[in-house]
């Protein structure tokens, strides 16, 4: 699989800034959302090969619209990487049952994104 457009859905501007920095210079183009309603209307635009989700979001949180992407079929087998500042184990868990390919916590670390988009490129 190769990843080159990603969604970054998040409600803090500083994060959408940050995380679309760092892609854009690793090569990404990136499209951002700032909540659950923006994100289906991206996706609806045009599919990326990868989200980028927070869960703490106003209106439906990032847990719920995982279940919502994950559980659509025309969206099958797109990956998603929870981002978010829970860190409880419980979190992460949960994250990964609603369809999350992956879990990372914040302040994110550069160079654990990258190599969970790599995991996920060679799988």
């Amino acid at each position: 699989m190769t990843i080159q457009k990603v969604l970054v859905v998040d409600d803090s501007k500083t994060e959408l800034m940050f995380l679309t920095d760092l892609l854009q210079k690793q090569g990404y183009q990136v499209r951002t959302a700032e909540n659950a309603q923006e994100a289906l209307a991206r996706l609806g635009e045009e599919k990326p090969d990868l989200i980028l989700m927070d869960v703490v979001m106003p209106g439906q949180n990032g847990f719920q619209l995982t279940r919502a992407i994950a559980r659509d079929p025309k969206y099958a087998g797109l990956p998603i990487i929870m981002c978010t500042s829970k860190n409880q184990e419980t979190d992460r868990v949960w994250g990964l049952r609603q369809g999350a390919s992956d879990y990372i916590t914040k302040p994110v670390n550069p160079t654990e994104l990258q190599a969970k988009i790599a995991a996920l490129q060679s799988a």
